[in-house]
């Protein structure tokens, strides 16, 4: 077994500590923190369930249905392709479409079981999920995501993320 410590850098933005996106935003409403509502898993079936924090994946069988250019994506304050709601709004990593959440008119979701593209973007917490895993991503972690998650960063806050370091197993510090 392995043990996998994730060490952030200081965010330059807020002069704290993030997880890739600016510590700011935890005050803020996000899709990724609020209920799934109407969803098939139960609050126990995530790692800490109990406090509320989700642990994302670090592998996805889905992810040969990403764009294959994800290096021009649409600005973070792109409103809903369907109804024009400015907010709470996702990125389709198939498509690049730009959809708004299940807290608004669920046009992502809809779009999800229309198409059969499963992997999002969300534009508020930069969070990635996929609708057929059910699970958030760590689009840090995955070299894949990586891209689409800095150029979103970049874009959402006008400078790249922190960087992201992982203590090995060894005991020297690994970049990610």
């Amino acid at each position: 077994s392995h043990v996998l410590l994730v060490v952030y850098a200081p965010c330059q933005r807020c002069a704290g500590v993030c997880k890739g996106t600016c510590a700011e935003m935890e005050n803020e409403a996000s899709s990724s923190s609020a209920p799934m509502e109407g969803g098939s898993l139960e609050e126990d079936d995530f790692s800490g369930a109990g406090s509320g924090w989700v642990e994302a994946r670090t592998t996805c069988d889905h992810l040969s249905t990403l764009s294959s250019d994800l290096s021009h994506i649409p600005a973070p304050d792109t409103s809903c392709n369907r109804c024009y709601h400015p907010a709470e709004n996702w990125l389709c990593l198939s498509c690049k479409g730009v959809l708004c959440s299940r807290f608004v008119n669920k046009h992502m979701l809809n779009h999800h079981l229309e198409t059969g593209h499963c992997l999002a973007l969300s534009y508020s917490d930069l969070s990635v999920w996929c609708f057929a895993c059910e699970a958030y991503l760590d689009a840090q972690a995955i070299l894949q995501l990586q891209p689409v998650y800095e150029i979103a960063h970049l874009l959402k806050f006008g400078e790249s993320p922190p960087i992201r370091f992982v203590v090995c197993e060894q005991g020297g510090l690994q970049r990610q």
